[in-house]
């Protein structure tokens, strides 16, 4: 009977359009069909009619009997302690200079807490790491992760959820990135670490690395470069911040930037170092949502920024539920601008940017009403919105909805069960031809796997 070897992949046809994905991750197997992504059961003890006609019904009842963990395991005399009280992140916004602060690659592994004695997941469950993997760890406590390499999540899971200890452990590292009981700021702790690495004498882990972050600018070249290698994004950590067992504002994660166009309406005046000039660009997006982008503009260009009705680059994490960028990053003038947004349509107030002339007085900001521009030549570039499409799924105690509607470049779906407000995600691209590239393909995936159109509830 054939079988999938560690780490293998292979796909069956069933009863969709696309095949399922069948997967042996670490011992854990799985299938993409509804019938194993639906089931209540965890995911080491499920199976479904594509795994036993692979494998056969004996071995998969064979495996389903013997399957570890059946349920995570609490440490000795710490069984109503439900997560464990250690450093957690917010999300980076522009709120935060990212100048001198220590920037480090966000690993795509699995968080893990050495209390000097054995591994402990974020919810306070053992991983039963061999001990040959645990060797020479100090016995005091450490904070880190478990990881193999980028984009190598679930099989990380999958080896470390395991509590037969197995050979393929050798695989990870644990990168230790702080000391949560030494005392001091975050530099102390590290150079603590450091200093006691070498005594260790272990092959399996290493101290994960930092470095000091210059600017918006070098933030968002390491961001691109680690995104492009397939990390996650970056983590920042505050400088001379100590150790908190809570979510703090000193350890912040940054999240990969999506990149979209805007025309300009007008600008909000500066305050602070900033009084005289350009605080921010007034701007609107092609699904004629408007927003301010203030973070990313230099000096210079807040003195003689880019004119209204031409079009800008900008960066941002994602879009709020109202289509609204979140954390905007100006990039740049669009000098080649056939806009993908609506021009200006409405009277905006302004600040006259500061002549720069060597030794020229500051003139003081004066509003001034910004006229309609002359529409582009190929028309209002605003694109029509589709219909809402909505979609149900139930299979056994699986019920599902889904809707999908497009307004010009601008995608947005939203999910959840039968019944519920669910979750929205909108995603913006560069024009109505990527957009609609994604509706097509989102669509073909949903119906592929069983969803059917339904009229949608009032």
């Amino acid at each position: 009977m054939p079988d999938l070897a560690d780490g293998e992949t292979t796909e069956m046809q069933g009863s969709g359009k696309n095949p399922y994905q069948l997967k042996n991750v670490g011992g854990v197997y799985s299938c993409n069909c509804p019938a194993w992504r639906n089931q209540s059961v965890p995911i080491e003890k499920r199976t479904c009619k594509h795994l036993c006609k692979l494998r056969g019904d004996a071995a998969e009842e064979a495996r389903i009997e013997t399957a570890l963990p059946a349920k995570p395991a609490k440490p000795e005399g710490a069984a109503e302690v439900e997560e464990l009280p250690i450093l957690l992140a917010h999300v980076w916004s522009d709120d935060y200079d990212p100048t001198n602060w220590w920037m480090s690659e966000k690993l795509d592994g699995v968080r893990a807490y050495w209390d000097g004695k054995q591994f402990l997941s974020r919810k306070n469950n053992i991983f039963y790491a061999p001990e040959w993997f645990t060797e020479g760890l100090p016995a005091h406590p450490l904070d880190g992760e478990l990881w193999l390499a980028r984009k190598q999540f679930d099989r990380t899971s999958g080896i470390v959820r395991r509590q037969d200890k197995p050979e393929i452990w050798k695989e990870l590292k644990y990168l230790v990135f702080d000391a949560p009981d030494a005392r001091g700021p975050f530099e102390d702790r590290m150079k603590f670490l450091a200093d006691g690495v070498a005594s260790w004498k272990t092959k399996f882990v290493a101290l994960h690395e930092h470095e000091v972050c210059t600017g918006f600018d070098h933030l968002l070249t390491e961001l691109d470069r680690v995104t492009d290698l397939g990390g996650e994004g970056l983590m920042l950590r505050k400088p001379g911040s100590q150790y908190e067992r809570a979510r703090s504002t000193t350890l912040l994660k940054v999240k990969k930037f999506l990149d979209t166009e805007a025309v300009v309406l007008g600008y909000e005046a500066g305050l602070g170092r900033h009084k005289g000039r350009v605080g921010a660009l007034m701007a609107r997006l092609g699904n004629g949502k408007e927003f301010k982008v203030g973070t990313g503009l230099k000096d210079k260009e807040r003195e003689n920024p880019p004119a209204v009705g031409s079009v800008i680059n900008v960066k941002y994490q994602e879009l709020t539920k109202d289509g609204i960028p979140r954390f905007p990053v100006y990039v740049g003038l669009r000098p080649d601008g056939n806009p993908n947004a609506a021009p200006p349509t409405r009277k905006t107030t302004v600040v006259t940017p500061v002549a720069d002339a060597p030794g020229s007085p500051k003139p003081k900001p004066v509003p001034v009403p910004v006229s309609t521009p002359t529409p582009v030549p190929n028309g209002d570039p605003t694109m029509a919105a589709t219909p809402k499409r909505y979609f149900e799924f139930v299979d056994g105690d699986s019920r599902k909805f889904w809707e999908i509607w497009m307004d010009g470049a601008v995608v947005t779906t939203s999910w959840g069960k039968i019944g519920t407000a669910g979750q929205t995600k909108p995603k913006t691209f560069a024009d109505e031809a990527k957009a609609k590239k994604e509706y097509d393909k989102l669509l073909a995936e949903k119906t592929g796997k069983g969803y059917s159109e339904k009229p949608r509830p009032a």
